[in-house]
């Protein structure tokens, strides 16, 4: 079953819904840092977002530091967002 990339104007409306998130330079996925108090606070998040990328079988690309996390989302097999992404961050935004 073939995914379909968003639109720009689709992009446009994830990006209105999702303040916290913004659009990666090529356009091509959405991008967020999260800072919390501590690595354990972080570590949890991340627990929680793996948890959540599991059910729905679309996996982040991030990053951790400490007391940060970075999250980029992308759907590789639309080239570029999909409503797999918008799905994802509104989920992602609801853990933190």
């Amino acid at each position: 079953m073939a995914v379909e990339k968003l639109t720009g104007s689709e992009t446009g409306q994830l990006l209105a819904e999702h303040p916290g998130w913004s659009l990666r330079e090529d356009g091509l996925a959405i991008c967020r840092d999260f800072r919390f108090a501590n690595f354990s606070e972080a570590w949890a998040f991340m627990s929680r977002v793996a948890l959540l990328a599991e059910s729905q079988d679309h996996h982040p690309e991030w990053a951790n530091v400490y007391n940060r996390v970075s999250i980029t989302l992308t759907t590789h097999d639309a080239g570029g967002l999909s409503a797999r992404d918008a799905r994802m961050a509104k989920a992602i935004d609801a853990l933190a």
